[in-house]
């Protein structure tokens, strides 16, 4: 009799915890046909391993840059570990986790998130921090990422966030239940629709111009981060023209890199040097790069990057070329595919972009 109620606890608990699971599965945002940079955190580790080059920051490296371009003019392995508005913390303990899965030469990081020295967005958390797997990483970057609105058994069971979406179900919350759609190359998010600075942003004066103390701290761990491991540390900024990059922040970067050794790359001042037009290379009046813009980038930073540090030209090699090809080929019909729709439209109806008239 005993066994008989211990069998029937244990299988109204498993059906319990079952169907927990399963609800919280389908009421997680997918981030499939909309916000899809939702998605590139846990995209990461179905490509994690043989990357000589990471990339960490907010939208101006997973918009900017692209990895394929490295790999068909050098052979240069990469992969972006990029996320909307990702702040300093987050990077770094992405780049703390991402040693647990590989050793890349060199880590890069872009410094625009160094303006902000606290905790911001709980949205833009989520699109960071959800889609980590569980790690002691994982924990430290909620724990400094949280608002005061934010409670941390909310990202340990995120059913306790997401519960009131019933209302919000669609059809894609089921389809990718158990999947998700494939939409980047190597962290990359491809738009090659062009809509051309026509002003320039005003750039309002700042109280103080000084990062925060929680910056500077940060990038002290990446710098002993990446010395301990034996990685390169290359800073970046990338050429966005908003939100505005003030000279007194270059001034800081600048004589951090030079304290700490580090080779710093403000694009910003290489835009004849890259050939980056801002009437031809940008998808959205010059926050993003489109992807004329980021294969420009790409072609100038690979240069850089495989000259200062001899990384090496893995096209030779028959295996990993293989992999790569496969990488390209998905590439290069997403890029026909955009131009298709381009076409037949005149905006990118699949791809997130806005009707001419927007």
């Amino acid at each position: 009799m005993k066994k008989k109620r211990f069998l029937t606890i244990l299988v109204v608990a498993c059906l319990l915890v079952g169907g927990l699971w399963f609800l919280q599965k389908l009421l997680t945002p997918k981030y499939i046909n909309d916000i899809i940079e939702g998605r590139l955190i846990a995209d990461y580790y179905d490509n994690a391993g043989g990357n000589d080059v990471i990339f960490v920051g907010d939208c101006e490296v997973y918009e900017n840059i692209s990895p394929i371009t490295l790999w068909e003019e050098y052979g240069i392995t990469s992969y972006i570990r990029g996320s909307a508005q990702q702040l300093i913390w987050q990077s770094y303990y992405l780049m703390e986790e991402t040693l647990k899965y590989e050793k890349p030469k060199v880590m890069v990081f872009n410094v625009l998130s160094m303006k902000y020295g606290e905790p911001q967005n709980e949205a833009y958390n989520r699109m960071t921090l959800d889609g980590m797997r569980w790690s002691n990483s994982k924990v430290k970057s909620i724990q400094a990422s949280m608002t005061e609105e934010e409670d941390f058994i909310t990202y340990l069971f995120p059913i306790l966030r997401y519960h009131s979406r019933w209302s919000e179900l669609s059809g894609e919350d089921f389809e990718y239940l158990f999947q998700t759609k494939r939409s980047f190359h190597q962290g990359y998010l491809m738009r090659v629709d062009v809509r051309p600075v026509t002003s320039a942003p005003s750039t309002p004066p700042l109280q103080d111009y000084r990062f925060s103390d929680t910056s500077y701290e940060y990038l002290d761990k990446m710098v002993k981060l990446c010395k301990e491991n034996g990685v390169e540390l290359v800073l970046m900024k990338a050429p966005s023209i908003y939100p505005h990059w003030y000279d007194e922040w270059e001034e800081q970067m600048e004589d951090y890199a030079e304290k700490n050794g580090l080779r710093y790359i403000n694009f910003l001042e290489l835009l004849d040097e890259t050939g980056i037009d801002f009437e031809t290379d940008t998808y959205d009046n010059g926050l993003h790069l489109n992807l004329s813009g980021a294969e420009k980038l790409a072609k100038y930073l690979g240069a850089e990057l495989q000259e200062a540090y001899q990384l090496p030209d893995h096209r030779g090699d028959a295996e990993v070329a293989a992999k790569w090809q496969e990488k390209a080929d998905f590439y290069h019909e997403m890029e026909a595919d955009q131009h298709r729709e381009l076409e037949e439209y005149g905006y990118l109806k699949s791809y997130g972009g806005r009707k001419p008239s927007e």
